[in-house]
């Protein structure tokens, strides 16, 4: 894997590079759609190709594990064969959704014990196994194990975390060298701290030793507020190395994403863009939309007049709203669709600006169009 910027912007920082994998190129900044099990829930492969010009897609560790498994998928020809999906892949380390399960794992030095949420078998994620399971799904990026805290946590619990975060993503990268299969392959180790600034500066300049192809920057969304997610990406993303991809995992809502990009962010997943719309949620340049409103029963208007996408060109908020309230499944897919193609294009209006060498003009447009919408 190589990553090279094309421009950056003097004034912010945001850069615009190209992410060479084995299954293409990735133009940054991007946001990365969340294929949890496999899949993006409502789009076909085709959809997120040939409408979305999606370019990589994240799928989730955990998930995968446990159902249909990681030896199963790559006897099967591995993870894109398997999705039937030709372009990158991002692969998280399971960690997040182990560290959700609460009451039913524990943390130990070696890893995490935990049960699943499926039938309650006994399971192990150490920071070794983890790789070994991302390698045999095959995705073009993997994450390392790393322990996610939920908001509020004591610095004394968040410096244990940390601390443990920096020791599993040494013995990850460290097993990673020994096993990757490929000079395409790549694994991220991920910043972790809470929201304590010298924390992540620690974890930052201990993750750094590995000289990691990427890094990622963990632990927000994570129920804290936003303008902290957004100090502490702006403190941490300077620390990481100017020329590697930096990550910043879960986030964001659409007015986020240009200011995550003007702390020097590259890569952004979030599940809002598809859950939002299955929860009849849409996003719009007049802001959000809740589809279930009486006042669109005969709204004849498209959904967002300045959308070019299929849902927009296509379909009335009228019928959106019906298919919504009658529980038709191809609701989810026009919502999503529409969804999706707004948080892409903010991106490329993103990535554009940042070539042009005009993004802080265009940064300081979007805020104030957004403050009007809101």
């Amino acid at each position: 894997m190589h990553f090279e910027i094309q421009a950056t912007c003097p004034d912010t920082g945001a850069r615009a590079g190209l992410l060479h994998t084995a299954h293409g190129i990735v133009e940054t900044p991007v946001f990365m759609p969340v294929g949890t099990q496999a899949t993006v829930k409502g789009i076909a492969p085709r959809e997120l190709l040939e409408d979305l010009d999606a370019q990589i897609v994240l799928a989730n560790t955990y998930h995968l594990f446990l159902r249909p498994g990681h030896e199963r998928i790559e006897r099967l020809g591995g993870l894109h064969r398997f999705m039937a999906w030709p372009r990158a892949i991002l692969t998280d380390s399971g960690g997040f959704q182990v560290f959700s399960l609460n009451a039913i794992r524990k943390v130990t030095e070696e890893g995490v014990v935990f049960h699943s949420h499926l039938n309650g078998d006994r399971h192990f994620f150490s920071p070794e196994g983890t790789v070994d399971i991302q390698l045999a799904l095959g995705s073009d990026i993997q994450m390392a194990l790393d322990e996610c805290l939920s908001y509020p946590a004591t610095h004394a619990d968040a410096l244990a975390s940390m601390r443990r975060t920096v020791r599993w993503a040494r013995a990850a990268y460290e097993h990673y060298l020994r096993r990757k299969k490929s000079q395409y392959s790549a694994l991220f180790p991920i910043v972790q701290g809470s929201m304590f600034p010298d924390l992540r500066r620690a974890c930052a300049e201990e993750l750094l030793a590995l000289d990691a192809p990427g890094y990622a920057i963990g632990g927000l969304s994570v129920g804290e507020p936003r303008d902290v997610s957004q100090e502490i990406a702006a403190l941490t993303a300077p620390l990481l190395p100017k020329d590697r991809p930096r990550y910043v995992m879960g986030v964001g809502m659409p007015e986020e994403l240009p200011r995550y990009v003007a702390h020097g962010v590259d890569m952004m997943d979030c599940v809002l863009p598809s859950r939002n719309a299955r929860n009849g949620t849409l996003f719009t340049s007049q802001g959000k939309l809740s589809i279930k409103q009486a006042r669109y029963i005969e709204d004849a208007g498209a959904l967002d007049p300045e959308c070019p996408c299929y849902t927009c060109r296509t379909f009335t908020r009228a019928y959106l709203r019906h298919l919504f309230q009658a529980h038709e499944i191809l609701f989810s897919t026009l919502a999503t669709l529409h969804n999706l193609r707004h948080f892409l294009d903010i991106m490329r209006q993103i990535r554009q600006a940042i070539l042009l060498g005009n993004f802080s003009v265009w940064l300081a447009s979007f805020e104030a169009r957004h403050a009007v919408a809101e």
